[in-house]
């Protein structure tokens, strides 16, 4: 049997971004998370921010470790598997990533220290500013990425000599046409992903009446958020999608399963797409939707994909999937955020065994919308690396071989499915331990919280709120 290296070399490379892509999915918002406990602990006094900070600083650092080594492999690709790509990107591609590491993740791994170890050493504002500064380089890590990904779906500021694309506009490239929408979605979609684990690990602490106080803040604060991020998020996405319809206008086809031009389009909620035959079997649609929602305009003109040769099509069946789920976790969010207003109301958010059991559960609901909103993006991006202008295909090493790339992807799977469940129990111990465990002992005296568990307290209706 032979074994294809461009088929094998993006199944490397969806295995390693899948599983990276899901710690700054947590990382970016746990170090804001972090940074606003230090600022209410600096400005407040209250010792509750700080045990609340100390449990999530510990839950980051095994986090952020991962991130690093599972980040890592990812450039060694681009010159293994990826050559030809690189060789024709360097020049715009190689500078973005160099700024991402002068600027953003020396900057992390400078404060992070003084974030880990500074508490005793340095002084309460010295540890304040450190947790800014490392969310700030988080931030600040996703601007660079996205704004490299972004140019690759929506390249401009360039000019291409004999297969080599050249800056011409470094403002241009930077800030193309598709990043200010997918930076936008992408890290309030960390935000939101990160508040549900919060959520998840606080609703976790009131059902088993350990760390009541900790546990009603860490729900009550992520809630709030919650309740403004969503809908942004759902805003921000539409403004992605239409973006999506100027510049892709073949990814939107696949992502809606669209084939023939037309207005006044109908959305389709189901599918199965056929893509020899050019038509969709077992339809479920709305009439009309589809204009109103991809163009705001009823009457709105949507291309298909019969507009575009066949070789030039992404995909349709895995960008069409995806993005349903994406939306459907969206909206299972948007309802566990409604559910809590009615809860908050009436006084009972704290007091809910269902609701606490459902806030448990959504925990992992931001990675999986993650994962599917990046298989969208980048599956519906085929069969181009840079969109329209370098192919897939043309992207691969010219003297990879099969072999080679199969004993190197099995590597890889054996190393992460030993990596990532460690990190996870290591850091289902902490949670497990609760706030006070990361607490040095003097601490723990001081604030009133011996080692072993509290029992549970009674309701406070005041706490509620």
């Amino acid at each position: 049997m032979s074994l294809d290296p461009l088929l094998l070399s993006r199944l490397q490379f969806v295995w390693v971004i899948a599983w990276h892509i899901l710690l700054p999915a947590f990382t970016v918002g746990c170090a804001s998370y972090i940074a606003v406990l230090e600022g209410m602990r600096f400005f407040t006094g209250r010792d509750i921010y700080l045990r609340i900070s100390n449990f999530w600083i510990k839950l980051f650092s095994v986090s952020f470790g991962m991130g690093v080594v599972s980040g890592i492999v990812m450039p060694f690709q681009f010159g293994t598997n990826w050559s030809r790509f690189s060789d024709s990107t360097a020049n715009v591609l190689a500078p973005l990533f160099a700024y991402e590491g002068l600027t953003a993740f020396f900057l992390e791994a400078a404060f992070l220290g003084v974030l880990l170890f500074g508490r005793k050493l340095v002084p309460a504002w010295a540890h304040f500013v450190a947790a800014l500064m490392v969310a700030f380089g988080t931030l600040l890590s996703s601007f660079w990425i996205l704004s490299a990904n972004s140019w690759m779906q929506t390249p401009v500021g360039y000019e291409l000599v004999d297969g080599r694309f050249y800056p011409k506009d470094w403002m241009a490239i930077v800030f193309n046409p598709s990043f200010p929408y997918r930076l936008g979605h992408t890290v309030v979609g960390f935000y939101v992903t990160t508040a549900f684990v919060v959520v998840g690990v606080g609703a976790w602490l009131l059902r088993r009446g350990r760390f009541q106080e900790e546990g009603r803040l860490m729900v009550s604060m992520s809630l709030w958020l919650l309740t403004v991020l969503v809908p942004l998020q759902i805003f921000l996405g539409d403004l992605h999608g239409l973006n999506t319809l100027h510049y892709q206008p073949a990814k939107l086809a696949a992502i809606e399963a669209h084939w023939d031009t037309g207005s006044r389009v109908p959305l389709n909620l189901f599918a199965i797409p056929d893509e020899k035959n050019e038509t969709n079997h077992y339809v479920l649609d709305v009439p009309v939707l589809g204009s109103l929602i991809l163009a705001h305009d009823a009457n709105g003109t949507i291309r298909g994909l019969k507009d575009f040769p066949r070789a030039d099509r992404p995909p349709v069946a895995i960008p069409f999937f995806a993005f349903r789920i994406m939306v459907g976790l969206g909206l299972i969010m948007l309802a566990v955020v409604a559910m809590s207003w009615w809860l908050r109301y009436r006084g009972k958010l704290f007091t809910t065994p269902w609701f606490l059991r459902v806030c448990q559960w959504s925990a992992p609901i931001g990675f999986v919308a993650i994962l599917a909103g990046w298989t969208t993006t980048e599956v519906g991006r085929q069969p181009w690396t840079v969109y329209g202008l370098l192919r897939t295909a043309d992207s691969v090493s010219p003297s990879l071989t099969g072999s080679d790339v199969l004993i190197s992807l099995i590597g890889y799977m054996v190393a992460y499915l030993i990596m990532f469940p460690a990190g996870l129990m290591i850091m289902a111990h902490f949670v497990r331990n609760g706030p006070h465990s990361t607490l040095p002992e003097h601490e723990r005296i001081e604030a009133g919280r011996p080692d072993q568990p509290v029992r549970a307290l009674p309701h406070d209706p005041e706490g509620n709120r």
